[in-house]
């Protein structure tokens, strides 16, 4: 059965002419009568009584009618809603990112972007590295923007997707600083006890990035773990309330440190650079996304 048949029942129902039917329908005469025996054929049952005079339905006629009118109806709003849905997305930008990443570079990159966006809506979804990398892969995202580093081995195929490297960062070891302005904590030799220190989380990527770096340096500091947090804006605060060393991005204690609240701690080789950068498949993306990309090109 097809639906046409059975907007030519409703058509034929309206004008009670099969000549005047085939006219609204756009069809032939005969093309138009065989396309109503072909739905009493599915239906089993005669739907029209023929003859002379304006045609009439018979009561299965009458009956699949109704039918075919709230039918016809509901498809018609599903076909709106979907043109709603697909035109809301093309005008919606989706990107999986880091909550850190998310208060930092994101909202930077979104203020450079509003000629693009417009009256876009975004979507940011933060998530740790694991999650954010299959959002992507399953498509449920435009971009994914998170950090970079050989350490992280990052599983993410060139054939498949591209990348932009929007910026790069460094993970510094910071500290509270006293009144003459000298860090609160130090990693000095001298200094007996391990350096209290605050940590991430491991399920985080600078958490792995930190881990891995002090593992493999020769002159890692002796450290105790007294704060363990799955968020670098707790790290700042905990940092900056004399609780520990903790080894945050710049872009996040730029202010901080330029004030002096907090200050660098041990040698600048205990830094982690890394780069951020943002991924997409290879595949064509909306119209928005793909300015989106285009324009992140052109401010690089």
């Amino acid at each position: 059965m097809q639906v046409k048949w059975l907007e030519d029942l409703v058509v034929l129902a309206q004008t009670r002419s099969f000549t005047r039917a085939a006219e609204l329908r756009h069809v032939t005469h005969p093309a138009f009568g065989r396309r109503i025996r072909a739905l009493e054929e599915w239906a089993g049952t005669p739907l029209v009584q023929r003859g002379p005079g304006p045609v009439a339905l018979t009561a299965a006629g009458d009956s699949l009618l109704q039918d075919a009118r709230h039918l016809l109806q509901g498809l018609n709003q599903a076909h709106d809603a979907l043109r709603g849905a697909a035109g809301r997305e093309q005008q919606t930008l989706s990107l999986a990112t880091g909550r850190t990443l998310a208060r930092t570079l994101v909202a930077d990159w979104l203020c450079r972007l509003q000629p693009e966006l417009g009256q876009a809506e975004v979507l940011i979804r933060t998530r740790a590295l694991a999650d954010t990398t299959r959002l992507l892969e399953r498509g449920e995202v435009d971009f994914m923007l998170t950090y970079h580093h050989p350490l992280l081995a990052l599983q993410i195929p060139a054939r498949q997707y591209s990348h932009l490297t929007l910026a790069r960062d460094e993970l510094v070891p910071v500290s509270q600083c006293d009144a003459g302005g000298a860090p609160l904590h130090a990693f000095a030799p001298g200094i007996a006890s391990p350096t209290p220190y605050l940590a991430y989380a491991d399920s985080l990527a600078l958490g792995r990035l930190v881990q891995d770096h002090l593992a493999h340096h020769p002159q890692a500091p002796a450290l105790r773990r007294v704060i363990e947090c799955d968020s670098a804006d707790a790290l700042l605060e905990y940092a900056l309330k004399g609780l520990g060393v903790a080894w945050l991005p710049v872009s996040l204690a730029a202010g901080a440190l330029q004030e002096g609240r907090l200050g660098r701690v041990g040698d600048p080789r205990l830094s982690v650079r890394f780069e951020v950068r943002l991924y997409r498949a290879k595949r064509r993306l909306s119209d928005l996304a793909e300015q989106v990309w285009q324009r992140s090109e052109s401010l690089l």
